[in-house]
């Protein structure tokens, strides 16, 4: 036999298309070459399949080696075709018989010494197998991210040997079993920590209820960023399939994803001097971006006016669809971005707008410009803003004894199973017929919410976030009409909207 097919997986974005891997053996001066658009990291194959392969004790044909990785359209990158194409080749051959090959799927980085290394995307291929109803042959360290696909085949290899002698019917691979898989409490730290700032905290309470956005303002050392680092605490257990599709996000990232953070929502605060790729996702081979590794979960960013106006405009789309989509000249890539946004910033470029002592200088034309940089049409996309002030000496130095995460995190769950009853998914999401059929208010509600429409020129877009914000507090109240008590307090979330 002068030709093999093996199956492997490619990566486009946090799905895995189907490659299949053809080796050719024909004649000629000896050669290898590989085809069908490889980047530079499988053309290196070469020369890590040949050593491998001689260091085992096979024989590397001295013949014309032809690699097709098809389809020919679909770019393929990383090191993960090291191990089916080796197969490919002793299979053509014929050190190998190809009657195993059918009913599995190969990925695996080989070493020159044969050894099978990690690759990246292991989770995203172990559920594109499952669908195909094929079994799974990966490098041993890949196994537990894999074995999160359940139902999946994983059979789990440390060298190429083992491979050949699983396909050649003496030393089977034994599937890999790691044990059920179980959502637990990740450790955050506790909400009884931070002292005072009662009414920030029933804003985020508000905030976790209806998965909504937040921009807090004050000045240094109010507990801003103690706040938002303890607010992943308050936030509903992750469902499976939640878990699942952020563990496939994490696992197609350059960092990958370690199977002992499953369950864990992600809490990503990328620095201020992060560009709009790091922030968004992209490069050559698109990745995903800090928006997409927050799925389901929160992106805190801290000094939001010092962040470039480029980067903070990138968010805007994404806020919205709860998606981004990558285009480059040969890739095109689309990851789920359906993140928690949580922003602090300070009241002006000293700080201390406001400060009782009288320190800050700035001017009115410099404050202006320093939040000008927070456009208005993010600003618009903001569901609550507040202002974080200075706690009191006495709240500072009386003993702790302030609410813990778990008891919030009891009401904001309970608060939430409502809203899945009910529509299926949490309040920040809500379309506009959606509102209408789900936000109505009392008539002292409604009169109340054309007054402030009236004195606040509130955007069309932030009057249906008012009303989103109102029904989470509802919710959270376990009323199922919108009272104007709840009304009122979504009005005061965006007081602060005439800042920007």
């Amino acid at each position: 036999m002068t030709v093999a097919t093996v199956a492997s997986r490619a990566l486009a974005g946090i799905d895995a298309p189907e490659v299949s891997v053809e080796v050719h053996l024909g004649p000629g001066l000896p050669s290898f070459h590989i085809v069908g658009l490889p980047d530079t990291e499988v053309r290196e194959a070469r020369d890590r399949v040949r050593a491998a392969l001689n260091h085992a004790h096979f024989e590397f044909p001295a013949r014309r080696i032809t690699v097709n990785l098809a389809p020919a359209e679909l770019p393929k990158d990383s090191s993960r075709f090291d191990l089916p194409i080796a197969l490919g080749i002793l299979a053509a051959s014929g050190q190998l018989s190809p009657q195993g090959l059918p009913g599995q799927e190969f990925a695996g980085e080989l070493s020159l010494t044969g050894e099978l290394r990690a690759v990246r995307g292991a989770l995203a291929m172990a559920l594109a197998a499952r669908a195909a109803g094929r079994s799974f042959v990966l490098p041993e360290a890949n196994a537990p991210q894999a074995a999160l696909a359940q139902g999946a085949r994983i059979l789990p290899a440390r060298t190429l040997l083992e491979v050949v002698a699983h396909l050649a019917g003496e030393t089977r691979l034994e599937p890999y079993s790691g044990g059920e898989i179980r959502i637990g409490a990740a450790s955050y730290a506790d909400f009884s920590e931070v002292k005072g700032q009662q009414l920030v905290k029933r804003a985020l309470e508000v905030a976790a209820a209806g998965s909504h956005s937040v921009l807090m303002v004050g000045p240094p050392g109010t507990g801003k960023s103690m706040l938002a680092a303890r607010f992943p605490g308050i936030l509903p257990a992750l469902s499976d399939a939640e878990a699942l599709e952020i563990a496939a996000i994490h696992s197609v990232s350059a960092h990958g994803f370690e199977a002992m953070r499953w369950g864990e929502r992600p809490y990503r605060a990328p620095h201020h001097s992060a560009s709009a790729a790091a922030l968004v996702g992209g490069g050559a081979l698109p990745r995903p971006g800090e928006i997409s590794l927050a799925h389901h979960g929160v992106l805190f960013l801290d000094e939001l006016p010092e962040f470039d106006r480029d980067v903070l405009e990138a968010l805007r789309e994404p806020l919205e669809s709860g998606r981004v989509s990558i285009a480059r000249a040969a890739r095109q890539a689309q990851f789920p971005a359906r993140f928690q946004l949580l922003a602090a910033m300070n009241p002006c470029p000293c700080g201390h707008c406001g400060d009782r002592s009288g320190r800050c200088r700035c001017t009115p034309e410099r404050i202006a410009r320093y939040r000008g940089r927070v456009s208005g049409p993010l600003a618009d996309r903001i569901d609550i803003k507040l202002e974080v002030p200075p706690p009191r000496e006495a709240e500072l130095l009386a003993p702790v004894s302030a609410e813990s995460s778990a008891a919030v995190r009891a009401r904001v769950e309970d608060s939430r199973r409502l809203q899945i009853e009910r529509q299926a998914k949490p309040n920040a999401l809500l379309g506009t017929r959606e509102i209408d059929r789900f936000c109505a208010t009392d008539r002292e509600g409604d009169q109340l919410l054309r007054h402030a429409l009236a004195r606040l020129l509130l955007s069309a877009r932030a009057y249906h976030r008012v009303l989103r914000v109102a029904r989470s507090i509802a919710d959270l109240a376990g009323k199922a009409t919108i009272a104007a008590e709840h009304v009122a307090e979504a009005i005061q979330y965006r007081r602060l909207d005439a800042s920007f």
